[in-house]
């Protein structure tokens, strides 16, 4: 069942689509001023259907938690991908409002904006420069910010449509309400950039609208996919349609001393009747649990039936069956998620396992570091002055605990990481040039790391740098530029360059360290 389906579209939102259609043809047409009115009408109409698709939502998560809660192992899978959903609306939902708000510091002023903000009003629903023709295109286009709401939109729908794959019509849903293919811009009377098309030329008042528009179809696909989601965790569910018998071992690996211990079960049985079980020829205890020691390195297998009467006929059917079993040597396997060798001064994560024993029946201990559990791996940190640790597992075992084995590391100080500068997806070192637009985003930050190619992913962070742009430096006291180094970078000509020198990060083991300067070149 499809989530396109149980959320059609209300004949109310059917007339917010029709007003805004007619409204952007009329103002295309040059139609006056006055007809901002009418955008004004349509926005607070789009606020109203924000407004319940949020309550919507805000149901359809609760009752997804609620469901998730009684039964993890049904929907978890389902759940998980819901929460991903509402991350990433609310990202994409609060970049527009962004957006929008920058627009109206610019139609108005930024004083006013604050000042209604902090009075807990939406200050992109009171502007007075509705009619301003210019300030959008500064904002979206000049400044490249457009460029960016594009990518984002365009990353949203592309992640949702995936979503949706297994539905067509609302796959097909997505991916037309989140378009973002070259439009007509009636100026140059040509097709041009998505960006282009909805912000050159376009007054204020109209370009509210579009954004509040783009903001309704962000929560009305959220609501088209945790409608999905939650209809797919019903999907995969079987009906019981014939009898089988069913060998359930406690574990197909048993470690030598140990014992084997698997239940036979007969699927769909009658509670009135109590069948036989059979192994080798022999009957075993009536719940079908079958005990065996085990005794030699190797696989081991048996086979047997289940006795039962059938109602419908009264004669005594038999149900075969077949299982097996590996006996093997005491084990331990330890693995180093980051690397094989750790890192001194810093949490190194460890998956350590016994074969066929439950993790909380695991023990490890390590000599010359500190170890602790942490959803589900162990976290290791050596000491300052330790050059190597070995780490010791050993397994309760029928009430006892067994050595299973140890394993020595050596132990490094963490290596030092590149320097980049992060606009978007894209990251730059000086290998390439870089576009005016991921230049000036507000948002890009310089990060310190091992690079895409890097074996370690780590927190490091940016404490501050320098930037020299033509020949003055100007210093920032995070990982992003200032105002005052946004402004000069928006002088700067293709074939221009910056060096981000000077920086200064932390890493995990809290020492602050100086990385390699970044030349960026204005292509």
């Amino acid at each position: 069942m499809g989530g396109a389906k149980n959320c059609p579209e209300t004949p109310r939102q059917k007339m917010i689509g029709m007003m805004y259609l007619v409204l952007t043809a009329m103002l295309a047409l040059n139609v006056s001023t006055d007809i901002l009115n009418g955008f004004t009408l349509v926005d607070n109409s789009l606020h109203s259907s924000i407004e319940a698709s949020d309550t919507r939502n805000a149901k359809l998560y609760n009752d997804f938690k609620a469901a998730n809660a009684d039964n993890p192992e049904k929907t978890q899978e389902w759940f998980d991908k819901a929460v991903e959903v509402q991350k990433r609306a609310d990202s994409l939902f609060n970049y527009i409002q962004d957006f929008k708000e920058h627009i109206a510091m610019l139609a108005d002023s930024k004083k006013k904006v604050e000042e209604l903000k902090a009075q807990g009003i939406d200050p992109t629903r009171h502007i007075e420069g509705n009619s301003n023709l210019d300030v959008t295109g500064q904002y979206a286009i000049v400044q490249g910010n457009g460029t960016i709401l594009k990518q984002m939109v365009a990353y949203y729908r592309d992640y949702a449509a995936g979503l949706a794959e297994q539905d067509a019509e609302l796959r097909n849903s997505i991916l037309q309400n989140l378009a973002t293919e070259r439009g007509w811009n009636a100026h140059e009377k040509d097709s041009c950039d998505w960006e282009i098309a909805i912000f050159d030329g376009m007054p204020v008042g109209a370009s509210i609208t579009i954004l509040t528009k783009m903001q309704n179809d962000v929560r009305q696909t959220e609501s088209q996919l945790i409608q999905y989601l939650m209809d797919r965790t019903d999907a995969g569910d079987l009906r019981v349609n014939k009898l089988n018998a069913y060998v359930i071992p406690n574990s197909n690996y048993v470690i030598r001393g140990g014992k084997y211990s698997a239940q036979i079960i007969l699927a769909a049985i009658d509670s009135t009747q109590r069948p036989e079980y059979y192994v080798e020829g022999q009957r075993i205890n009536d719940h079908g649990i079958y005990e065996v020691a085990a005794s030699g390195v190797g696989v081991k297998k048996y086979s047997g039936w289940i006795a039962y009467q059938n109602r419908a006929t009264g004669e005594i059917e038999n149900l075969p069956f077949t299982g097996e079993y590996s006996v093997g040597e005491p084990a331990v396997t330890i693995s180093n998620t980051d690397l094989n060798i750790m890192y001194r001064g810093y949490d190194n994560k460890f998956s350590i396992s016994v074969p066929g024993v439950s993790n909380d029946k695991v023990k490890v201990s390590v000599s010359g570091a500190a170890v602790r559990q942490q959803s589900g791996l162990w976290i290791i940190k050596p000491g300052d002055g330790a050059k190597s640790v070995t780490i010791s597992v050993s397994a309760e075992l029928d009430g006892r605990m067994q050595p299973m084995g140890n394993k020595e590391y050596r132990v490094k100080a963490l290596p030092k990481p590149g320097a980049y500068f992060k606009s978007g997806e894209n990251e730059y070192n000086g290998d390439k040039a870089i576009p005016r637009s991921a230049l000036l985003n507000a948002a890009a930050t310089v990060i310190a790391s091992y690079g895409p190619d890097g074996l370690l992913d780590l927190p490091f962070q940016i404490s501050g740098f320098r930037a020299n742009i033509n020949g003055v430096y100007l210093e920032s006291k995070g990982n992003k530029f200032t105002r005052e180094q946004l402004d000069r970078l928006g002088k700067l000509k293709p074939g221009n360059s910056v060096i981000i020198t000077d920086i200064r990060a932390k890493g995990p083991d809290g020492k602050e360290i100086r990385l390699s300067p970044i030349p960026l070149t204005l292509n």
